[in-house]
């Protein structure tokens, strides 16, 4: 990410654009802590020295609140010492400031690069975020196969073969897939799947696969097949379709009308396949087009993949910042972030030139060990499909404003409702889920102004223990949520004593009773936290939808109109947390499931458990073998042995 721009003058003494924000809603830091934070400033401005680097501002828990790249280090935090040049919201972030981290570089290049990679694990909170960036999904070839595999593939590129990428989502990875099978005839199963096999499968009869697990292609061919799936996916389309609309004349005129129906559907696999790439540009055949739009204090950022002459989707990011920060330093930010994870392609295509763009590109450029240009058309071609992202960018914020606003309506019609001191920011939800007491799960969901924050879900593996360390009954669900409660409030308070962050809730929401409610209370007293509303909501008879009842401290139980937004609003709370919290134990049973009396051998790893697996065909026959059976295993020492026979047959 790009914090800074660069400075007015040549000695770096002021503030960098994103800094400079005077946010009107909060109050100027206390002179007390601002003079504290300068003095711990000036201190470390004694040994810092003049090359280029990466700094830290850090608070009391050692949380990064700010980190920024410098040509000159020394100069660039000395800017923080000046007082008068400091804004409101830089003020705050040197009171909160007790300790200062840097590491130099060599060049102001690897300050940026190592800047990113920082603000992408830390998250200041003072710095621009980009909190949605997930890995995108790539199509994979497989090598060292005498059938090579078609996939989709998401991280490390580990597996040998060809990827084909980024696509913008899973959902345009599994288009193309299901297009390219019908086309190239591919195997999408799993080396042991195709191993296994003694006849075609499915995909077979619905012409999607040759089925070269059993045969019915010779290797040749299917080599032929791979060969001309992995020049389409490289943009030799127009080669491939020519080249099977040949054959499929030269079928039809000797009269081959099997065959030359088997290309008609080839050919239509692959018209399915561009069918689904709207815009194409002569001339891009590996760019990122990237057209950030603001209005109302937030921004959204569109970007378009194009690889390999095609249009692999596009995707809207909105990254976090503050409601003053100009589009240029948002657009660096989300670039250098952006890239951190992933290899830039040769082209970016900007609507509007980012800040420090020179240095960006050379960082770009270093990062993809090649040439990378970032480029700003006014007119053409690639200028219209700047304007379309462009516009893709409006529609996609005007959303997101819309539900915003909608989301606040209802947290504001909530606050009435439970007669809150004010609109909740952060609301908390939760539930439990188990089997007759068994693989017992408690689940947090996390909602607020801008929907469901899934990075804040949490789950708790219940113990089953009181407070006291006796076992409780299992299924007990009193007990179950008081420990939960317990455990994520006591949590809270150790990592933020004086409740000054944004991990508090504003409401607490128990799927339940009356009865629940009063433990969630006496769970949250016992931890002397008595100020947060608690609220139960209990499905009405017969367990209707429309029909709740709603428990809170000393009120009388309440309901809502059927028809009210804010029940509708409650309902889909609830079912959020209920949702997560059964996924949590299914996934948390299917572990119990795959789990092996093996697993509790000292000293047995995988291939170890594998090795006897295999020999004896079960954990079972395992625990009844003889010493000398064990000793008898492949990687297995006499050593072992005596270790997992000790295991099963030792007394107690």
């Amino acid at each position: 990410m790009i914090a800074e721009i660069p400075d007015t003058g040549p000695d770096e003494a002021g503030p960098t654009a994103e800094e400079a924000r005077q946010p009107s809603e909060r109050p100027a830091a206390p002179k007390a802590s601002l003079a504290r934070g300068i003095a711990v400033i000036e201190d470390a401005l004694k040994t810092l020295p003049t090359v280029p680097g990466v700094y830290r501002m850090l608070n009391e828990a050692g949380d990064a609140l700010y980190v920024g790249k410098a040509h000159n280090l020394r100069k660039r935090v000395a800017a923080y010492t000046q007082v008068p040049r400091l804004s409101t919201r830089l003020m705050r972030m040197v009171a909160e400031t007790v300790s200062l981290e840097v590491i130099s570089t060599h060049t102001e290049v690897e300050a940026l690069l190592l800047e990113s990679n920082l603000i992408k694990r830390l998250a200041p909170r003072y710095n621009i975020l980009l909190r949605d960036d997930k890995s995108f999904p790539y199509i994979l070839i497989t090598e060292n196969h005498t059938a090579p595999q078609i996939t989709k593939h998401r991280g490390a590129r580990k597996r040998k073969g060809d990827y084909f990428g980024p696509f913008a989502s899973a959902g345009a990875v599994n288009r193309a897939i299901t297009a390219l099978e019908k086309a190239f005839l591919l195997r999408s199963c799993s080396d042991h799947m195709f191993a296994s096999r003694t006849r075609p499968c499915l995909l077979y009869q619905i012409k999607r696969c040759s089925a070269p697990c059993v045969g019915r292609i010779a290797e040749t061919d299917y080599a032929t097949l791979v060969e001309q799936a992995r020049q389409f996916l490289s943009g030799h389309s127009g080669q491939i379709q020519s080249t099977l609309a040949t054959e499929m004349q030269t079928a039809s005129a000797t009269l081959d009308y099997e065959r030359a129906a088997r290309l008609r559907d080839r050919i239509r696999g692959l018209s399915q396949i561009q069918a689904h790439q709207d815009i194409n540009i002569e001339g891009i055949e590996e760019a990122d087009v990237i057209a950030g739009y603001q209005a109302g204090g937030q921004t959204c950022i569109e970007v378009f993949f194009f690889r390999n002459g095609g249009n692999y989707g596009n995707r809207a990011y909105f990254p976090s910042h503050d409601r003053e920060a100009e589009l240029p330093e948002i657009l660096a930010a989300f670039i250098g972030q952006f890239y951190e994870n992933k290899t830039p392609p040769r082209l970016l295509l900007l609507n509007e030139t980012p800040a420090e763009v020179g240095l960006l590109a050379e960082a770009l450029s270093l990062k993809a060990d090649r040439r990378v240009e970032i480029a700003m058309p006014q007119r053409g071609a690639k200028r219209g499909l700047l304007d379309h992202a462009l516009a893709n960018a409006r529609e996609a914020l005007g959303r997101r404003m819309s539900e915003n606003a909608a989301q606040r309506r209802l947290l504001e019609g909530l606050a009435g409702v439970f007669g809150l001191d004010g609109t909740p920011e952060r609301i908390e939800v939760y539930d439990n889920s188990h089997l007759s007491g068994t693989n017992a799960y408690g689940a947090m969901v996390v909602a607020g102004p801008e929907g469901f924050t899934k990075s804040a879900y949490r789950r708790f593996a219940v113990t089953g223990r009181a407070k006291d360390g006796e076992d409780v009954e299992p299924g007990d669900d009193y007990a179950m949520l008081r420990e939960v409660l317990a455990r994520r409030f006591a949590r809270a308070l150790k990592e933020d004593p004086g409740r000054e962050g944004k991990g508090w809730p504003d409401l607490v929401l128990i799927d339940g009773g009356q009865g629940q409610l009063n433990v969630a209370l006496d769970a949250l007293r016992e931890l002397a936290i008595e100020d947060i509303p608690v609220v139960a909501i209990a499905k009405g008879p017969d367990r209707d939808a429309g029909r709740e009842r709603f428990f809170m401290a000393g009120r009388p139980p309440m309901s809502l109109e059927p028809k009210d937004p804010v029940l509708y609003f409650l309902q889909r709370l609830r079912d959020e947390a209920h949702r997560f919290a059964i996924g949590t134990h299914r996934a948390g049973r299917s572990r119990a499931i795959g789990r092996s009396t093996l697993d509790d051998v000292p000293g047995i790893g995988a291939k170890r458990k594998k090795a006897l697996l295999l020999h004896f065909g079960s954990a079972r026959a395992v625990s009844r073998a003889g010493l000398a059976d064990l000793a008898a295993v492949a990687g297995i020492s006499e050593a072992v042995a005596r270790r997992v026979y000790d295991h099963f047959h030792s007394e107690g």
